[in-house]
């Protein structure tokens, strides 16, 4: 018959045995070690992150990682207590870091989704001097090319539906429609230049 192990627990076991023992699963040596320490990445974490909320958050993100990783403690590499630190100490830091990109990419959205600011008469008049310039160089083009234009781009109506309203062949509609916008662009980029 064999004896389940001593638990280690208690002032006569260093942190280095406590971190041992919750790599192999002891639950009533990570709450020794927790005791032992809590206050302290408690207190790191909070001069870290100034929010009390977000500082008890990543506290206990640190300890369910100690939890989970205990394994990968090295008591060569240096104490339990240093190790439990340092851990505490970057992931609040990666908190700090988190919010700071998070704010960035609110702001950059917000920025971006900021109305620009417009000046609505300029755009008004602009828009009726194109409209001017459009509608004179329509003049310009023959009764069935500016007939075609109507159909399909004020009247809405595909090129199938203008050839059948206006009664020639769709390859015909397609033409008219093809020589009505090469004449028109003619007729309004000298205007531009």
């Amino acid at each position: 018959m064999t004896l389940a192990p001593e638990p280690l627990v208690g002032p006569t076991h260093s942190d280095d045995d406590l971190v041992a023992a919750t790599a192999r699963g002891d639950q009533r040596a990570f709450a020794e070690f927790y005791d032992r320490t809590a206050s302290r990445v408690h207190g790191l974490v909070r001069r870290v992150l100034v929010d009390p909320a977000q500082s008890e958050e990543v506290v206990q993100e640190v300890f369910l990682a100690v939890w989970q990783e205990a394994s990968r403690f090295d008591p060569a590499r240096g104490t339990a207590l240093s190790w439990l630190l340092v851990r505490a100490r970057r992931r609040a830091i990666d908190r700090v870091r988190s919010s700071q990109a998070s704010r960035e990419r609110d702001l950059a959205v917000g920025v971006r989704d900021l109305d620009a600011v417009r000046d609505d008469v300029a755009e008004t008049a602009a828009i009726r001097i194109e409209h001017a310039r459009v509608s004179r160089a329509l003049e310009g083009l023959s009764a069935v090319q500016r007939q075609a234009l109507e159909l399909t781009y004020w009247g809405g109506l595909t090129q199938s539906e203008a050839a059948s309203r206006a009664g020639v062949p769709l390859g015909t509609m397609k033409t008219r429609l093809r020589d009505g916008l090469i004449a028109l662009r003619r007729l309004v980029e000298p205007a531009v230049a």
